[in-house]
């Protein structure tokens, strides 16, 4: 598959952040539409809003993002949920500067079906 991916141009950590909450839209849509109890995903998906709030809100250096989330894991109380999202996180962000096309979805506001059934 050479070829298949074409870097995508580097993004803040909060920029990126703040288009991965728009993508959140979408999970809530398909989450409330579910038949069986929703509380996990709720708590789940809140963690995460959580920590790309944070991420926007201190607008790491993209060098020093990976060390940011370390940080924030090390300062957070029994941080094994904050910990599964940083990872989480972290491995989007990377997918996202090495994927352009990727990149260019979050870039147009993560445009999904989902989220168009919830307006």
């Amino acid at each position: 598959m050479a070829g298949s991916f074409e870097p995508a141009p580097l993004l803040r950590p909060a920029e990126f952040s703040r288009a991965l909450l728009r993508t959140l839209e979408a999970s809530e849509g398909r989450r409330r539409r579910r038949k069986r109890d929703q509380t996990p995903d709720g708590i789940g998906l809140a963690l995460k809003r959580d920590v790309l709030e944070r991420i926007v809100a201190e607008d790491p250096e993209p060098e020093r993002f990976e060390a940011w989330l370390l940080d924030l894991v090390a300062a957070t109380p029994a941080g094994g949920g904050v910990r599964a999202m940083c990872r989480e996180i972290l491995d989007e962000y990377r997918l996202a500067a090495r994927d352009a096309r990727f990149s260019a979805w979050l870039a147009q506001g993560a445009p999904s079906d989902d989220a168009a059934l919830e307006r």
